[in-house]
């Protein structure tokens, strides 16, 4: 795809059928004051998007009409709107892809992220960035420090979750970690995690590749493990001994009956354990044995 530019007819990816992206023209709103048009030069490819690539949906949200993809995203600003004053030509940003009202209870409390009217990239029906150039609010524009390459910026969406499930699980200098799920939100996670402190984080995974990967970044310890239910006791035991101290906080990145099960076992009573991944719409989990371990309040966060 070209430029995009002045003249130029502004191309996006669109998803049109189930895997089939075609490359089409896409227009752009206009630009309005507190706006700014920006040339997208990375995108990365979320897990959201090669679900709707592949079934049309994501959880509750179904893919009705062709839609273009993409959300993890950074450019380079082309074009701003008469009133914005903290951004100009040339600039490099990264973009936070919801947009939410602004107005409601949720936003006005920082909550942002649960406003019931946010208008989120590549959500149906709203359009995502995989494309030339995307018409953005310039509030929710970002720039990026000379030592911060555009693939970088793209990155800071995912990271931004890792970084929220250890705000929301007060992960610190004392805290041991287990994170389920060894994929690139699990990786993330263990990056923000060391971040905040963590003194030791171990990474369970059924892909010996990724937990390869997850121990060249920097996991303290890695467990394999089968898919089968059956196996949870024998592996919670192989956990806490890679752990070798009592497990605070597990961040479950797969989200799914199993992994949800192994962090509810394998986590020390009183402990933390963190909802990430989105993998099943519904779960089994062993949740009285868990309450009957837990301190002050119910511990599982969403």
């Amino acid at each position: 795809m070209g430029k995009g530019g002045e003249g130029d007819v502004n191309m996006a990816a669109w998803l049109v059928g189930v895997n089939t992206l075609k490359v089409q023209p896409f227009k752009l709103p206009p630009l309005g004051p507190h706006d700014v048009k920006i040339n997208m030069k990375a995108v990365g490819i979320c897990g959201s998007d090669v679900h709707y690539l592949k079934t049309m949906r994501c959880a509750d949200f179904i893919v009705k009409e062709p839609m273009v993809i993409g959300h993890e995203c950074a450019g380079i600003i082309e074009e701003v709107g008469n009133e914005v004053k903290s951004l100009t030509p040339g600039d490099r940003v990264a973009l936070e892809p919801g947009i939410s009202c602004w107005r409601c209870s949720y936003c006005k409390d920082g909550s942002y992220n649960l406003c019931p009217d946010m208008k989120f990239f590549a959500t149906p029906p709203v359009h995502g960035s995989l494309a030339n150039q995307v018409v953005h609010p310039a509030d929710l524009c970002f720039k990026l420090p000379d030592n911060v390459s555009l693939e970088e910026g793209a990155m800071c969406e995912p990271l931004s979750v890792g970084i929220h499930a250890c705000r929301r699980a007060n992960v610190g200098a004392e805290t041991t970690v287990l994170i389920m799920g060894a994929g690139p939100i699990g990786l993330v996670t263990m990056l923000a995690a060391r971040a905040f402190g963590a003194p030791r984080i171990v990474l369970v995974d059924v892909d010996s590749h990724r937990l390869s990967v997850a121990k060249q970044l920097g996991a303290d310890g890695i467990v394999q493990v089968s898919t089968n239910i059956q196996d949870v006791t024998n592996e919670v035991a192989e956990i806490q001994k890679t752990m070798g101290a009592g497990v605070d906080v597990t961040f479950d990145c797969a989200g799914f009956s199993k992994t949800m099960s192994t962090a509810l076992s394998a986590t020390r009573s009183g402990g933390k354990v963190c909802l990430v991944g989105m993998g099943h719409g519904e779960m089994v989990v062993p949740l009285t044995g868990a309450a009957a371990r837990i301190r002050g309040h119910f511990a599982l966060s969403f």
